[in-house]
């Protein structure tokens, strides 16, 4: 005869520390995102840090900073840090914190770190300074929109939990191969990074860039700024997501556009350089290990991304559908 006294089993729940580096969060966006991250699994560390606000920043330097350096006391690392939102202002806390001991720990304890846009400058200078990867991927925000990307929420969930993935481009490439470290991120960060301690030196690497709201001739400027740099000639190829151009048309020449810029890129670059990578500030976005080896094989039927050796979470208690079964009518 059953046990009439049983429990119902304890869901196990996910540990995710939740960083407000950049710029104000929002209030509709923690409101959705909070709920829909513990319905899918989630224990939300942090949560406080998503209502502060001074000027266009979430916080002051020093209580953004302090999201950071909450990590290095912890007597342990939760599995997974999310990033709250992009905007601008995780490049000034850069020089105040040690991304050696922060990388350290990350390592020790296999936790992911995730976010993109203005984020990656933290994620470049953990690189930079400590060799540790992270994750090119959504943001609280991204979990709190009126209807969130089914897509978007299933890259995501497979990205943090499976130790190796692959992505298909169906859009025809330059033939070419090769392996490297899969690195980079927004190319306004990035770019504004070069000649500081911050940006990855990384020499025969697999360089990624995405952007939003940029005129063709600025997103030039600033591929010419790496290339004078000599960024550019040391990757083995350059992967392009999103740009987000279709609505900048240049005042002097509207053919001169994202496809002349691209042609420009593999000019000064000598390069490969590949489009279609489904990520930026779109809807629709995968998840990108970013800091880890990855190969790559293209031909005229598309290019195909391989990614391995990054850390992973059990996915024990995880349940992305919970996301995507509260989107507003």
């Amino acid at each position: 005869m059953p046990d009439q006294t049983a429990q119902p089993a304890v869901r196990t729940q996910v540990c995710l520390y939740l960083t407000a580096c950049s710029g104000i969060v929002p209030a509709k966006q923690r409101q959705l995102a909070l709920p829909r991250l513990e319905r899918a699994g989630f224990q939300l560390e942090n949560t406080a840090a998503l209502e502060r606000a001074y000027q266009r920043f979430a916080g002051s330097d020093e209580q953004r900073l302090g999201d950071l350096q909450a990590l290095l006391s912890m007597p342990q690392l939760p599995p997974l840090t999310l990033a709250a939102r992009g905007g601008y202002g995780a490049m000034r806390l850069l020089p105040h914190f040690d991304f050696a001991r922060l990388g350290a720990r990350l390592k020790d304890s296999h936790t992911l770190l995730v976010g993109y846009s203005d984020f990656c400058a933290i994620q470049l200078a953990l690189l930079a300074k400590s060799g540790v990867g992270s994750f090119a991927g959504p943001m609280l925000a991204d979990f709190g929109g009126a209807n969130p990307s089914s897509y978007t929420i299933n890259e995501f969930f497979s990205a943090i939990t499976s130790p190796q993935r692959s992505l298909r481009i169906p859009i025809g490439q330059t033939q070419a191969s090769g392996e490297g470290i899969f690195w980079g991120g927004n190319l306004s960060v990035l770019s504004s990074l070069a000649g500081t301690p911050y940006l990855p030196d990384i020499k025969g690497g697999l360089l990624f860039l995405e952007d939003v709201g940029e005129q063709p001739y600025r997103v030039e400027r600033m591929l010419q700024q790496l290339h004078l740099a000599g960024v550019l000639s040391r990757q083995k190829a350059i992967f392009l997501g999103d740009f987000s151009m279709q609505k900048h048309q240049d005042v002097y020449d509207p053919h001169y556009n994202f496809d002349a810029v691209v042609a420009e890129l593999r000019r000064i670059s000598g390069v490969p350089v590949f489009t279609g990578i489904p990520f930026g500030h779109i809807a629709n976005k995968t998840t990108l290990p970013l800091g880890y080896p990855a190969r790559f094989d293209a031909d005229g039927g598309g290019l195909s991304l391989q990614f391995f050796n990054y850390p992973t979470i059990a996915p024990t208690g995880l349940q992305p559908e919970a996301i995507l079964g509260t989107q507003l009518a």
